[in-house]
Parts: C-alpha cells; sequence; structure tokens
C-alpha cells in the first residue's frame, strides 16, 4: 500500500498516482489545471469549525483525535473505505495546501488510510 502526502503547490510527479485534494478549500492563487487533481472529497476534510479551532492555537494531538472522531461519520466513513481499497491497487498521493503537512489532518488521513 503507498500512501504519502505532498503540498498542492509542489509540481505534480509522475509516481504521485491517483492525487487527491484532501483541504475543505480551493488552494490559493492555483488554478485547477496546474493542480493536476483526480478526485476532491471534501466530506473527508475536517469540519469548519474543527478547523478553525486548530488554527487557532488547538494541539495537534487533540485535533487529530477530533478529525479521527469526524472521520466515523456515514459518509466521511465511507469515502476513507474507498480510499483504502484504492491504496491497495494503486498509489495515492493525498494533497494538501497546509504549510507543515506532517502535522496536518492529510498525515492522519494517511494513517488511516495506511492502517
Amino acid at each position: 500500500m503507498s500512501v504519502r502526502v505532498r503540498r498542492i503547490y509542489e509540481s505534480p510527479e509522475p509516481d504521485d498516482g491517483l492525487r487527491v485534494l484532501v483541504d475543505r478549500l480551493w488552494p490559493r492563487g492555483l488554478s485547477k489545471e496546474d493542480a493536476h487533481v483526480d478526485e476532491w472529497p471534501k466530506g473527508l476534510t475536517p469540519s469548519t469549525g474543527l478547523r478553525r479551532w486548530f488554527h487557532e492555537g488547538g494541539s495537534y494531538e487533540e485535533f487529530a483525535r477530533r478529525y479521527e472522531a469526524e472521520l466515523d461519520a456515514p459518509e466521511a466513513a465511507g469515502l476513507l473505505d474507498g480510499l483504502r481499497k484504492t491504496a491497495r491497487s494503486r498509489k495515492v498521493t493525498l494533497l494538501t495546501a497546509s504549510k507543515t503537512p506532517e502535522q496536518s489532518h492529510a498525515t492522519v488521513l494517511a494513517r488511516l488510510i495506511s492502517d
């Protein structure tokens, strides 16, 4: 299973596989053509309230815990299962505009997909 996290502002690479944008908002200053996004499942993104809480100074550990709880909702759980199935047969690259992708929801998703 191959899942990785990259910033959407990085140039696409041939080995990206399925490129999935996992942010709720479209990245600033980037055209859809330049982004080369294959899927944008907004149902997998953190809620607006959780995202704002985290950006206002919430801890990453608590954010990850709350985000995992949100992913238990039926729509999100279904989308997550779909990405797990896809990742079994091809590479999946989760794209985020986060300046610190290693401490973002994309990293939580990558871990859950790989489990």
